[in-house]
């Protein structure tokens, strides 16, 4: 019996404890509602990333927004034979045949024997811009094809163009001929 009385209890303070809190969280929502309309502002919105830190803003883009467009004079180039001690490099041309500046977040290669050099300040309508690809072809000998990922604001985000090559003669790599004597 006293064992039924105590969990009675616990459960009575247990929902008491819970109703209070929803009280006071009523209770701060109405007074912030009566600060903000007594000062003659409307009231806050739960999305605002102003007052809110687990909003990010992303919710107020337009997603009709006019967007740039990344279009390449080409999307592939082929250097064709190549030494395998020579590095090789190709500039891709493109115009942002969009509506807004173009901005390009990153451009990446499949391997680092790839760099890719892109303009970091916007591409304006109309303009275009170079993305440099230098190749490394030491170590590599064969067939070869890179592909470069470019990430900008367009639509779609991801954008690609590739490289490929044919390396003859090979190169001794570092090491090659066993350790070194002294």
């Amino acid at each position: 019996m006293k064992k039924q009385l105590i969990i009675a209890l616990l459960l009575a303070g247990g929902l008491w404890t819970s109703s209070c809190e929803k009280k006071a969280t009523t209770e701060e929502t109405a007074t912030a509602t009566e600060q903000n309309s007594s000062e003659g502002s409307a009231p806050v919105a739960a999305n605002d990333p102003a007052t809110n830190p687990n909003v990010t803003g992303q919710e107020a883009v337009n997603p009709n927004a006019p967007k740039p467009v990344m279009t390449f004079k080409e999307t592939e180039f082929d250097f064709g034979d190549i030494k395998a001690d020579k590095k090789v490099e190709h500039t891709f041309t493109f115009t942002n045949t969009g509506k807004a500046p173009l901005i390009i977040e990153n451009a990446s290669a499949t391997c680092g024997c790839t760099v890719p050099e892109w303009p970091h300040e916007p591409v304006a309508p109309g303009e275009t811009g170079k993305i440099k690809v230098v190749f490394d072809p030491t170590g590599k000998s064969g067939q070869q094809s890179k592909q470069i990922t470019i990430t900008a604001n367009t639509d779609p985000q991801i954008n690609q163009v590739s490289i490929k090559t044919n390396i003859t003669g090979t190169v001794p790599q570092a090491g090659a001929d066993g350790p070194v004597r002294m």
